[in-house]
């Protein structure tokens, strides 16, 4: 039984080399979703962030990630010969099949990875609520 053929991604519009970027300059970070044999584990790449910056959010089987990385050096007038790093605002949906307990979801962010590990579960929960990102020691 393979759950994750029902998973869907909401993404921006696709750049050039694999970058989700919109016109607004907001962003989608790369993630990849795995499954253990404890449930669904949906790992994020947000290197520079403050887990204070993010917000994770619950609806019904949908986990809304969003958050700002902040750039100093726009504000400080600089002049990039290569800019490749995304900043500004960022969001990505994830909508998971029956079976995993969001409700029960624990996210810890370290090393510039947000980790969110969703259990296998019952019954979904029909109330939107938000799950706390913990800072794990290095």
């Amino acid at each position: 039984m393979n759950k994750v053929s029902t998973l869907h991604f909401v993404r921006r519009t696709q750049a050039a080399g694999g970058r989700s970027v919109s016109s607004e300059g907001s962003w989608t970070p790369n993630t990849d979703v795995y499954l253990t044999n404890d449930g669904l584990v949906i790992k994020v790449e947000l290197a520079g962030m403050r887990k204070e910056d993010l917000e994770l959010t619950v609806e019904g089987n949908q986990l809304r990630i969003s958050g700002v990385r902040r750039d100093s050096c726009r504000a400080a007038q600089c002049k990039f010969v290569v800019m490749e790093i995304n900043y500004g605002h960022f969001e990505s949906h994830i909508e998971l099949p029956p079976g995993y307990d969001l409700s029960s979801a624990r996210a810890s962010y370290q090393n510039g990875f947000l980790r969110v590990d969703v259990p296998a579960h019952a019954a979904p929960s029909t109330q939107a609520f938000s799950v706390p990102v913990e800072a794990e020691d290095e």
